[in-house]
Parts: structure tokens; sequence; C-alpha cells
């Protein structure tokens, strides 16, 4: 399964593990976010994302 076709809760499961961000990871996010048409469970995974970044529990890496 390529990096385009995880779904968010995918994602997520994958960067946590990691600890890291791609670039590929962060296009999805943000074609996501562009696409529209997300819902709150969605929402909350990118902002739960977004707080791990913050916090340094997980790095953004090209």
């Amino acid at each position: 399964m390529s990096i385009s076709q995880l779904t968010l809760e995918e994602l997520f499961g994958q960067v946590m593990f990691s600890s890291v961000v791609t670039r590929n990871d962060r296009q999805q996010i943000r074609s996501a976010l562009l696409g529209g048409g997300l819902n709150e469970d969605e929402h909350a995974i990118i902002n739960r994302l977004l707080y791990n970044v913050r916090r340094g529990w997980v790095r953004i890496i090209d």
C-alpha cells in the first residue's frame, strides 16, 4: 500500500510508531485539508499529530 492510499488513522499510527512526519505524510495531510469533507474524527487526528509535533514527541523531516 502506498502512502497516498493510507487513511488518516493509518497515517497517525505510522507517524506515532516512527516518531517522524515525512514530506509524503505532510502532503497527504495537506491534500486532506484542502480537499475538504473531513469529519470530526479526521480533524481530531490531524490536531493530535500537530500536538505531538509541538510537544516534541514527533519530528518533521524531509
